[in-house]
């Protein structure tokens, strides 16, 4: 059994930033990832551009060079690449951690898909993007139904339901009409998300109001077979649409099962909230810290690299202070 200071769960940004500070810190850690380097990131959307500038999404002091004014998803799988083999971090890829223990003498033991480690200190940095947030409807099993967007070369030609109304509802929404897809959004609110991307939403509300892209607002998809969409309307009707492909991107959540089965408190009563200090990240179980957008909740919107990469720093200056007590 390997002995360590720090287990960081997830090789995400934010992940990465935790072993940085942990070997700027002298500390004995590992990051365990279940998937590929950055895996959420590597999941993105080919063509997806990010809200925030290159300069936010720096890590251990390296200066993310970008020629766009806003990098986009290859840049950034460059950039963290370049990142993790500069520092040297220590990284097992494609390593799922299946249970995380708290042992009498105040250690962890933790057992994962290729091995078991004892660690004074867990950091679980899983960010968000793994779990779709489901409609629960008839037929969203089926194949022609996707929680993932990728790139639109697939719809060409195809008649294509689009769920949600969010930047990447949005992004794949326009991307599949400009590539020759019918597409027709469901949106349950009246208007499209006060968070899509300022020079994005011009966009998509002129293509909806000039009819390339057809949108129901305030309404309702209920069921999906094979060839037809069934949709309740604004006006409480129920309409058939012919239908090749349902992209259902209604948003994803944290694994909050796993938080719950590492003894994290989840509030399910306040957006599923898992009970931490703001100050030091520490959950209600000492010793077992949260970092970057895992911290809130459903409200996945709260986090991201910009704004929590000072989550690696609070830990980590937490742990040394315990140490030296």
């Amino acid at each position: 059994m390997k002995d360590l200071d720090i287990i960081i769960i997830g090789a995400g940004p934010i992940g990465l930033a935790c072993g940085i500070e942990a070997q700027k810190a002298g500390l004995n850690y590992v990051i365990i990832e279940k998937g590929a380097l950055v895996n959420s990131l590597f999941n993105y959307p080919l063509f997806m551009t990010f809200f925030s500038t290159a300069d936010r999404l720096e890590i251990g002091n390296i200066p993310f060079m970008c020629l766009a004014p806003k990098p986009g998803r290859q840049e950034a799988l460059e950039y963290y690449r370049s990142v993790a083999n500069n520092k040297k971090l220590n990284i097992n890829l494609y390593e799922e951690v299946e249970k995380v223990d708290k042992q009498e003498d105040e250690s962890f033991i933790v057992v994962t898909s290729k091995s078991e480690y004892r660690t004074k200190n867990v950091i679980v940095a899983t960010g968000f993007y793994d779990i779709p947030i489901y409609m629960n409807i008839l037929g969203e099993n089926l194949s022609k139904v996707r929680h993932y967007y990728k790139e639109p070369h697939e719809y060409v030609m195809q008649k294509v339901l689009v769920v949600g109304a969010n930047n990447s509802a949005v992004d794949a929404a326009l991307e599949i009409w400009r590539k020759g897809g019918d597409v027709t959004m469901v949106i349950r609110g009246d208007q499209i998300g006060e968070r899509v991307k300022y020079w994005v939403k011009p966009d998509i509300e002129n293509r909806i109001k000039e009819g390339s892209i057809k949108a129901y607002f305030n309404a309702e998809l209920l069921e999906i077979t094979d060839k037809v969409v069934k949709i309740k309307t604004a006006e409480k009707e129920i309409i058939s649409l012919e239908n090749d492909f349902v992209l259902a991107l209604t948003g994803f959540r944290p694994n909050f099962e796993m938080l719950q089965n590492f003894g994290i408190q989840i509030n399910r009563q306040e957006q599923c909230f898992p009970t931490h200090n703001l100050e030091t990240m520490e959950t209600n179980i000492a010793g077992l810290f949260l970092a970057g957008v895992v911290c809130g909740g459903l409200n996945t919107h709260k986090w991201f690299i910009e704004n929590s990469r000072i989550h690696a720093v609070k830990i980590v200056e937490y742990i040394l202070g315990k140490k030296f007590l």
